[in-house]
């Protein structure tokens, strides 16, 4: 005899009492009316109790036939009206409005409505037989005053069964034609568990239908941790947390909704998908933790949400824009007056709208400023609900607020009366810590800052310099306005200024998004191609050139050379045409990622030439800004809409989307925000690091049904960098090194002390800078600029006189902007001449001289290709499930000073870049690796690292371009190419042998 704790019944009897015990009631099978699909003895017995009058003056009219003419009437209405709509806004019976449902409202002054809501009947149905065709059962139902809402069908691993096989009942054995099953018409989701995993649908569709996991996650990955108590199953939180009442009836008022997105097929037509959206386990999570904080801290904190792609972040966006908006506290007053939504996504306003629209049932409450800075000007004094705006329209509001004034005959300072604001940051990043988010954080201040800012200044005695203190206070935390900011990729800057104590509020990792499948691993298929080539000099002069220079441009003549780009044009257009284009059912595309507008230009024209030559059916499209001018033919110009044949900026990711293109080659366009979700290959010809890496490389991350896999060739990156950069954003970002506050004044001490400028030039020019617009005059240009010139002049006399130390005085400047402009945001800093020191260096760098940046080369006539080879030297995986953590860390206050240039003859730049890149290399071993180290010492980026890092530091980013040095090198030295390759003890050695040698040769000669 089988034990029957081991059975699924006992599962099932234990969501039940779990259930029973917060308030849910048994509601037997029987009680079920099949052909209506409700349970009408609940239905009518909630809304006599709640509506005692409105089923009075029924009674009146319909006698004993008014409760078979409320059921008749409400089915009607919601065949019309669907589920979500009637159990929201109700239904009509003889002209009667009657309420299906009561959610709490979000103050407690209308006691009877709470008091209502509390008389909300929740009911749970064990084995509910719902068909007349059939004696099939579901195993759990959960109904809403009589209305099944809720699915459930539970395996237990004990008894040989699980989420596999709940999912494939719901498949095979529920028939959507079933009332109960039909979409909008009654259940709303479904949900397959069994004690380990949840799994969840909004629409059944036979085989076609499609299960989103709806788990915890576990360990920055999917699935469930094991209770910590020891008490329950894995899948406990379903029932004890998200379905209870309160919980519930949170969801069906303000998350779940109907989302229609209209598309055009590949015949031209338009068609509309529907879409029942229920929240994802960490979207509920996610939003409930901002409202929490947010009730809980009060106005004036920030936050940081690290969400993936694919954490559907437009919709918990969308849902805490509306919970904010209608939020209010203990007191019942609102905690904010207006969310404003910033973001440069066109797709986010009309989500956004739609959205509440269903929750609120009426207009108004979403404004997209979609003109200009006096529309948004107009909806901030009006205290429109919800804003969505761009932030670059917020340093003109000020300016419009007095037009507004002007034009309605008032006096106005042009500043807001001071409200409270909550702020969402759409894919925040380090522009938030820019001038123009200190802008917004000064309109949104309003008076209040204002008023701060003049109690400063009298304290300070630094009378008519309020403007000053208000350009300080402006850069800090603002008590009325909190930030929520969402980002997939933060950088340093982003976590100081959002997170609390360097955590995020609320993270959906990476590692998490694909592992639940709603992103694809664009690492999975990673092949890497390497150039070896050999160049000659082609005249007989000999000049003499700035060495570091001269071999950019030696690399830009190669990576624009008619060879190389054919070279690898074929490569590519044979790989998609072989392998690409057949994904996707046949629809994949393709995306190529230049270095450059010319090189997207060439690539254009190579692309077009070799698939005609081939005869093949593929057209492409290019992306690049402005306008192009090509040295080869001097007097053409090319602009994107000319090589497109005609097709708007605007236009093309609609023409891309459609079966007549195939390929989009581009230039620093569409490697951030792009979402197609065809894109299948991905073919980099362009450096990539750290976030740009992750950013451009996800674009091929989007799913689509029939999308299995992506794939990547890449002509230029090495495998362990773009590894690394993956790495840092794979299980959440974590904060590495701080910035340091002192530095400001170890900053502000060195530019003081080369007599440039002096304190008295700063305040002259701060207190005209900052003059009360009443005061001001023409005159003020002339006399700022006036101030200006002797400092430029005092520069112009040491750059003649010690070039190397002017240089690096100007980047101590550039230093000092940065991170004051970071700092001041995150430390409350009291010292205005710090303050007044930026304001002065931002101007003064405005007009010191241009640094010199020495000659242009262009080697085309000097300079031939004698040998070219294109080969592949790695493919596979990329993996990320490795146990190093790369850290994010704050600015520094290393200035950028000038590098001496070394005069060669180009002959030997030809040598240098022909030991860097050729295959004829015969030398001992011994020179085989000074030639790695000169190379080494010859790239711009080790030679800063090697300056500005301990040993230890610098042999970690070494490592990264070691082995592509290796690489460039295999064809010279066979062998130890082939032990650094495959012996890591060797590799061990060699790595921290050539580091050394390498960091202290540059410092030796950063010091001679």
């Amino acid at each position: 005899m089988r034990n029957i704790q081991t059975k699924e019944i006992a599962f099932e009897k234990s969501i039940e009492t779990e259930l029973l015990s917060k308030g849910f009631e048994t509601i037997p099978s029987i009680s079920y009316d099949k052909d209506k699909a409700i349970f009408p003895e609940t239905t009518l017995a909630f809304i006599q109790d709640t509506q005692p009058k409105t089923w009075e003056k029924l009674q009146s009219i319909l006698g004993d036939n008014t409760g078979n003419q409320i059921l008749y009437d409400l089915t009607k209405w919601i065949e019309l009206h669907g589920i979500l709509f009637t159990l929201r806004h109700g239904f009509k019976c003889y002209g009667k409005q009657l309420q299906l449902a009561y959610f709490k409202p979000s103050h407690s002054m209308n006691e009877e409505v709470l008091e209502r809501y509390h008389k909300n009947i929740f009911g749970i149905t064990r084995q509910l037989y719902y068909s007349n065709r059939n004696q099939n059962s579901i195993d759990v139902v959960l109904s809403v005053n009589g209305i099944p809402m809720i699915t459930l069908e539970l395996k237990n691993q004990l008894s040989h069964q699980n989420i596999i096989h709940a999912k494939k009942q719901y498949c095979n054995d529920r028939d959507p034609r079933e009332l109960i099953f039909e979409f909008k018409r009654r259940t709303l989701v479904h949900f397959a568990v069994d004690t380990d995993l949840v799994e969840m649908t909004t629409r059944l569709a036979k085989e076609a239908t499609y299960f989103l996991p709806f788990n915890k996650g576990n360990a920055g990955g999917a699935g469930n941790p094991v209770d910590i108590q020891g008490l329950s199953y894995k899948t406990a939180y379903l029932w004890k947390e998200v379905l209870q009442k309160d919980s519930l009836m949170d969801i069906l008022g303000k998350f779940i909704h109907l989302q229609v997105e209209e598309r055009i097929t590949d015949e031209g037509r338009k068609i509309k998908k529907e879409t029942m959206i229920f929240p994802r386990y960490h979207q509920l999570q996610a939003v409930r933790s901002m409202i929490e904080a947010a009730l809980k801290d009060d106005v004036g904190t920030n936050y940081l949400i690290e969400h993936s792609a694919g954490s559907g972040k437009s919709n918990t966006i969308a849902w805490v824009a509306h919970r904010l908006s209608s939020l209010h506290k203990v007191d019942n007053t609102r905690l904010f007056d207006s969310v404003v939504v910033i973001t440069d996504r066109v797709v986010l306003d009309r989500q956004l709208q739609d959205t509440i629209y269903q929750f609120e049932h009426k207009k108004g409450v979403v404004l997209k400023i979609d003109k200009d800075s006096k529309q948004l000007a107009e909806a901030l004094e009006n205290g429109v609900p919800i804003i969505i705006t761009t932030l670059q329209k917020f340093p003109f509001v000020t300016e419009q607020l007095l037009k507004l004034a002007e034009e309605r005959g008032e006096e106005t300072t042009g500043l807001l009366k001071t409200k409270n604001y909550a702020i969402l940051v759409d894919e925040a990043h380090s522009s938030q810590s820019g001038e123009t988010a200190t802008d917004l954080k000064e309109v949104l201040g309003g008076e209040t800052l204002a008023k701060e800012a003049q109690e400063k200044a009298q304290e300070e005695e630094a009378y008519g310099l309020e403007a000053l203190y208000r350009n300080m206070a402006k850069r800090g935390q603002q008590k009325n306005i909190s930030f929520f900011a969402f980002t997939a990729t933060p950088k340093h800057k982003t976590i100081k200024l959002f997170a609390t104590n360097g955590e995020s509020l609320h993270k959906y990792t990476m590692r998490q998004a694909i592992e639940e499948g709603f992103i694809l691993d664009v690492l999975e298929n990673y092949t890497s191609y390497a150039t070896f080539y050999k160049l000659i000099k082609a005249s007989e002069e000999d000049p003499k050139v700035e060495r570091k220079k001269a071999a950019r441009a030696l690399g830009r003549f190669m990576r624009l050379h008619p060879h190389n780009i054919a070279q690898k044009t074929e490569v590519m257009v044979e790989h998609f045409y072989q392998s690409t284009r057949h994904k996707i059912g046949g629809k994949a595309k393709a995306m190529v990622v230049t270095g450059s507008r010319l090189e997207a230009v060439r690539y254009k024209q190579s692309f077009d030439e070799v698939i005609k030559a081939k005869g093949y059916n593929i057209k492409s499209l290019v992306a690049f800004s402005g306008e192009v001018k090509d040295d080869k033919l001097p007097d053409t110009l090319y602009t994107e809409v000319e090589m497109n044949k005609g097709i708007k900026e605007k236009d093309l990711p609609e023409h891309f989307a459609t079966p007549e293109y195939s390929i989009l080659l581009v230039a620093d366009k569409y490697q951030t925000g792009f979402d197609q979700p065809l894109l299948h290959t991905m073919y980099v010809d362009k450096r990539l690091s750290g976030i740009q890496a992750v950013q451009t490389l996800s674009r091929l991350n989007r799913t689509h049904p029939l999308k299995e896999d992506t794939f990547v060739l890449d002509f230029v990156n090495d495998r362990e960098e773009i590894q690394a950069a993956f790495k840092t954003y794979y299980e959440g970002a974590v904060l590495g090194q701080e910035a340091d506050p002192n530095n400001l004044y170890r900053i502000q001490q060195d530019l003081l002390l080369e007599d440039i400028f002096t304190f008295d030039d700063i305040n002259h020019f701060t207190e005209i800078y900052f003059k009360p617009k009443e005061k001001q005059s023409n005159k003020d240009h002339e006399d700022m600029n006036h101030i200006l010139d002797t400092p430029v002049e005092n520069f112009r006399h040491f750059l003649q006189e010690q070039e190397e130390e002017a240089e690096l005085w100007r980047g101590k400047i550039t230093s000092y902007k940065n991170l004051y402009a970071f700092l001041s945001q995150i430390i409350p800093y009291q010292d205005s001449d710090l303050e007044k020191l930026f304001i002065f260096l931002r101007h003064l760098s405005n007009k010191l001289p241009k640094r010199n940046t020495g000659a242009v080369y262009n080697f085309d006539d000097t300079v031939r290709l004698e040998y070219y080879r294109l080969q592949k030297i790695s493919e596979g995986s990329i993996s990320l499930k490795t146990p190093k953590q790369y850290q994010l860390d704050g600015p520094t206050d290393v200035a950028t000073g000038m590098v001496r240039e070394e005069y060669t003859p180009i002959s030997r730049i030809v040598d240098v870049v022909n030991e860097r890149y050729g295959t004829d290399f015969t030398q001992s071993d011994q020179y085989f690796f000074d030639q790695i180290i000169e190379s080494a010492i010859e790239n711009d980026d080790i030679v800063q690292a090697a300056q500005s890092n301990p040993q230890d530091k610098f042999t970690l980013m070494f490592k990264n371009v070691l082995q592509q040095l290796f690489v460039e090198r295999i064809d010279q030295n066979e062998d130890i190419f082939a032990r650094y390759m495959e012996e890591k003890d060797f590799n061990k050695t060699v790595t921290e042998l050539l580091a050394k040698e390498a960091f202290n040769k540059i410092n030796k000669l950063q010091n001679e």
